[in-house]
This record gives C-alpha cells, structure tokens and sequence, in this order.
C-alpha cells in the first residue's frame, strides 16, 4: 500500500476505469441532400468511420443515427439494451471489442453520435493516447460530411468505480490517486486540448432502496413517500454540509440522472433522463431534489459535484476523501452492513468543446 498523502485518495485496486468519447454531428436537410435516403447516408458514412477507426487501431466504436443517448458501464460481460431514448453499453475494456451501427427504419436523425470506447489495459494512464488517437479519426472524417461547415462536439468521459465498502469485504489493498483535471492532465502529455471548452468532475452513488431502509424511515399514510425521501435528503445533506460539500444533487423519480454543467446546459428531463445543471464557478449551496411523494422507487440517486475550489494544482484526492467520508457517515446512518451491502461510487470526469 503506497504511504498516505492528503492530497491521494486511496482506491481499492479493484476499482474499474472506464473511458468513452462521443462525437455528435448535427444534422439538416442539407446535411441529407447529397444522398438518396437518411439510411444511405448512415451506411456511407458509418463504412468510412469503421475503417477509419480500424486503421487507428481502434476497436470498440459505434455509430448511432436515432437519437439515442448511450450510457456506458463497465460489465464482464458485453451487451447493449435500447430503450426508447437510451442505448445502455456494458463491457470489460480489457476484453471486449464491437463495431455498431444504429439506427431506426424511416426515420432522419437530428444528430449522427460516434461512440469511441476505450480498450486495453491501464485506461487513465492511457486517456491521453486515446484522445488523440479519437480525434485523428474525427479530423480525416471530416473531409467526408456532405456539408464542409459541420460542427462537431466533443465529449471525453471517463469513470473510476468501486465499492465504498471493498474492505469490510475483504479487499485490502488500495491505490494512491492525486485524480488531477482532465485538461492539466492531458497538457502533461501533450493532448492539447482547446482552452474554450467546459469541465466538470463529479460522484455519483445508486442507494437501492431496501426494505430496511423503507421501514426505517415510512411513517406517513399508506402511498405517502414523502417522509422516507425527505428522510433521505436531511441525512445527506447533514452528512454532506460537515463535510464542506455544497453541491449536491437526490434523483428519486425513477429516471437516470445526467449531471451538465449549467453553464453550458440547462436542467431538463423526458421519459427516462433526468439532466441536472450545477455551475462548478458559483459559491453558496446548490441543491437539486427530484422525486415524488406517491411513487417509490427501487434505487435513488445522489450526486456530489466538485466546485473550481476543489480543483486544485493537485487534483481532486482531497474532495474525494471528504466524499468518501460524507457517504460513509450517510451509510452508517442508514443502517448498512458493510459485509453484506454494495454501495457504489462512480468519479466522473467529462470535459467538452467544438472540434
């Protein structure tokens, strides 16, 4: 075990690292004017983005025209599910590989989205590589697009996942990471990236709602949920404020949080997605709460967002360790077995800009 640093967050080394980029192209009617049909322009072009993609030695890509959003996890094992708005990935990068094209019968997409997933082993140490590696394939696509003009967005998403409670279960040994920012850290390693762009760093963790958990804290009449979800926002909070975290965020209405940087994206949501906006830059508390008292749900959702003071010359070890604390105060709060309950968190880092 390395020695502690208060600025290292010290991981399990079982945690999973997972990385994606997505390229999203938006499309018009002039976009579609130089071919026969939108499924003709989906097949050209994902011919060229597979061998593109295969000449740079990238192995995990899919395109997607129906206005899919995908969410990647890591798996042992590698599916994809559709639902009516999402495309769910799961795989392992050190032995899953794919190539993908989606798309819906008759129908035009307003966006043409370019998954990258990453493989290999030691992906951190190799995002960088990555980048580059996505972005020589979206300079040469390019001369492809049927309109010279195209903006082209990127989004570098990457995860550290584990469970909080890896060793109450046995899983000892742990990792020292400093977890500096994406655009220092690519800099470091000459991914330059462009200095107009937008970042934001964030933790999530999924508490399934058990039937301790329930009957620990339903006390209103029967189909009223609002006293265990307002349960649940006090203890978090509580257990967030001692810890100086500001931003934060409870999604209990059964859809899939999406965390956006408002400056760049406001809160909204559909069927499944529910997008939340925090501004890293603003002081004092930002607080998003989204549930409701007559539905209850299998799993709610917390979100702690760093803020630009958690963003230091170092990294983000310390936040981390005051996330790690707030969330295991929260636990013993609500009564988890640390031997027998998974609670998992999941180190975002998202960096975005126009190629």
């Amino acid at each position: 075990m390395a020695s502690h640093n208060k600025h290292r967050v010290y991981i399990p080394t079982i945690a999973k690292s997972n990385q994606y980029l997505l390229a999203e192209i938006r499309t018009d009617e002039s976009f579609y004017q130089g071919f026969a049909s939108a499924q003709e322009a989906y097949e050209t072009l994902s011919q060229r983005f597979f061998a593109l993609a295969e000449q740079a030695g990238l192995h995990n890509v899919h395109m997607i025209a129906n206005d899919k959003l995908p969410v990647v996890r890591y798996h042992h094992e590698a599916m994809h599910f559709q639902t009516n708005r999402q495309i769910l990935f799961f795989y392992d990068p050190a032995i899953h590989e794919g190539q993908n094209l989606f798309v819906t019968p008759g129908y035009q997409a307003r966006k043409i989205r370019l998954l990258f997933l990453a493989t290999g082993a030691d992906i951190r140490s190799h995002s960088a590589q990555f980048h580059q590696q996505v972005m020589g394939v979206i300079e040469h696509l390019k001369s492809a697009l049927p309109t010279a003009d195209c903006q082209i967005k990127i989004r570098d998403h990457q995860h550290l996942s584990y469970d909080l409670f890896a060793r109450e279960k046995g899983h000892k040994e742990t990792y020292g990471y400093k977890l500096r920012g994406l655009y220092p850290r690519y800099k470091a390693r000459q991914c330059e990236l462009p200095q107009q762009h937008s970042a934001i760093s964030y933790v999530t963790l999924s508490l399934p709602l058990t039937r301790g958990i329930k009957e620990q804290f339903s006390s209103g009449s029967a189909g009223d949920f609002a006293p265990l979800y307002l349960s649940l926002e006090e203890l978090f909070l509580k257990a967030c404020g001692d810890k100086k975290l500001d931003r934060l965020a409870m999604v209990a209405n059964g859809l899939t949080p999406l965390v956006r940087n408002s400056q760049v994206d406001r809160s909204e949501q559909n069927g499944e997605l529910q997008k939340i906006s925090f501004d890293p830059d603003a002081p004092g508390q930002q607080f998003i709460a989204h549930w409701d008292n007559s539905n209850l749900v299998e799993t709610a959702h917390f979100i702690v967002v760093a803020g630009k003071e958690d963003n230091t010359e170092f990294g983000y070890g310390q936040f981390m360790n005051r996330v790690q604390e707030a969330v295991d105060t929260f636990a013993k709060r609500l009564g988890m077995d640390p031997t027998r309950n998974v609670l998992t968190l999941r180190f975002h880092q998202h960096i975005s800009y126009i190629a």
